[in-house]
């Protein structure tokens, strides 16, 4: 046909990610989570959740790290419908 260039099939592909087993501390962000679960996690080694969804047990000092802005985000939602009301 004249004038129609040929085409070419192109197949997507995805990038594997290797994890990386540093101490990551370059991704590590505060949260915010219930001061309950965080007691009992000091206390049973137990896993909490963050606001975001993160799922950690907090053995780090929080004052050395960012908050996460997903978590800041959340908590500023809720304090809002809270006053709200």
């Amino acid at each position: 046909m004249a004038g129609i260039p040929d085409l070419e099939t192109v197949t997507p592909t995805q990038a594997v990610v290797e994890p990386t087993l540093d101490e990551g501390d370059h991704d590590r962000f505060s949260h915010y989570a219930r001061k309950a679960d965080i007691v009992e996690s000091a206390v049973t080694g137990r896993p909490v959740v963050a606001l975001c969804g993160k799922v950690w047990v907090p053995n780090r000092n929080p004052d050395r790290y960012p908050m996460c802005p997903t978590c800041r985000d959340i908590f500023e939602q809720k304090k809002k419908a809270e006053r709200g009301n």
